[in-house]
């Protein structure tokens, strides 16, 4: 059974039967992220403030006549932020006059905006980074931002720890993210008191200026995304940094044992399918390789016939859709992940 639940609503079901709705799915559709993306309400205006636990207390064996020492969990408080992303589309009225449905007119003329919305969001929820650019909101890699390469019993108790290190030491590396939504794992956010995902404004007919600074008229359209992420628990997500794009072009990077490993560092990967929406995001190179490789004898059987019981490469329907999976995790291609990333460094803890 595919991971991704139906128990939590994400972002398009909370906007499907809007106008802003329709948007959403259009959106989605060059925007994997958005058919997994919850959303949560900030709980301080347009920040939220959370406590991540840190470490467990400690317990002790209680006997007659002896008390029990006091302890508590450690924890850390942490701010995250949001921003706002927006776009103006301005249209012709000669041009929506010509057109047998305007309103349909106007939307396929801002699908270019909606677009270049769409790849900056994509591209923030990976790469975004407020101590460069504080008006935006802290997306992933700025979280898990160094690689830790020894046993799991040994891992830090840091997002370093869920950090697997694919080997490249260049600047042509990409990444594979493994990537749990939930309110207690990973989540968008939106400000208190704003309606959540896109929203569209109708700004009605205007006057613009021409190259040429002539007078023409215009139908203009507002479209603005306040959003914002945070992490709740690094535990539940898993980063393969450091996938070297030309070694793994060439056949030398092995990304089936890669996958095994940030597996096996995934918290969530034994919790039920309800409880998380867990889903797996990669480039179309990486997707490539990674279908050139399931020929691997591993996913085969003696007589030569598939296994079907194999940890492999499956198609499974996820909410209606078929979807390619592994171990029961979707698999999302996404162009947001870039093959021009610099060489994480090792934890140094």
């Amino acid at each position: 059974m595919a991971t991704v639940g139906t128990y939590y609503p994400n972002l398009i079901d909370a906007q499907k039967q809007s106008a802003e709705g329709t948007v959403l799915e259009i959106l989605s559709q060059q925007n994997p992220v958005l058919d997994d993306a919850m959303v949560t309400v900030c709980n301080q205006q347009a920040t939220h403030r959370h406590m991540i636990r840190t470490g467990l207390p400690s317990v002790a064996w209680g006997r007659l006549y002896k008390g029990v020492p006091q302890s508590k969990a450690t924890v850390q408080q942490v701010d995250d932020t949001t921003g706002f992303l927006e776009a103006r589309s301005e249209i012709d009225v000669r041009l929506l006059a010509l057109a047998k449905d305007a309103a349909k007119q106007r939307l396929v003329d801002s699908a270019p905006f909606l677009e270049a919305m769409n790849q900056e969001m994509a591209t923030g929820i990976f790469y975004h980074d407020v101590a460069t650019t504080p008006e935006k909101f802290k997306g992933l890699a700025a979280r898990y931002n160094a690689y830790y390469d020894g046993p799991n019993a040994t891992k830090p108790n840091v997002a370093a720890g869920q950090v697997i290190d694919g080997g490249g030491r260049g600047a042509d590396n990409t990444s594979i993210w493994f990537v749990t939504w939930g309110d207690h794992a990973t989540s968008l956010l939106t400000p208190e008191g704003i309606p959540t995902g896109v929203q569209v404004a109708d700004k009605g007919e205007e006057v613009t200026l021409d190259a040429a600074g002539n007078k023409f008229y215009v139908k203009s359209t507002l479209f603005s995304w306040h959003v914002g992420m945070f992490v709740k628990d690094w535990r539940y997500n898993a980063r393969i940094a450091n996938i070297d794009v030309s070694d793994m072009l060439s056949g030398s990077v092995d990304i089936w044992k890669l996958l095994r490993e940030a597996y096996y560092r995934l918290q969530s990967r034994r919790l039920n399918a309800t409880s998380s929406r867990i889903a797996i995001y990669m480039n179309r190179d990486v997707l490539e390789v990674l279908d050139a490789q399931s020929s691997d004898r591993s996913l085969v059987t003696n007589a030569g016939s598939y296994n079907y019981n194999a940890p492999g490469l499956k198609r499974d329907s996820v909410e209606g859709k078929e979807v390619l999976t592994y171990r029961g995790i979707p698999i999302r291609e996404t162009d947001a992940l870039l093959n021009t990333e610099a060489a994480l460094p090792a934890f140094a803890g």
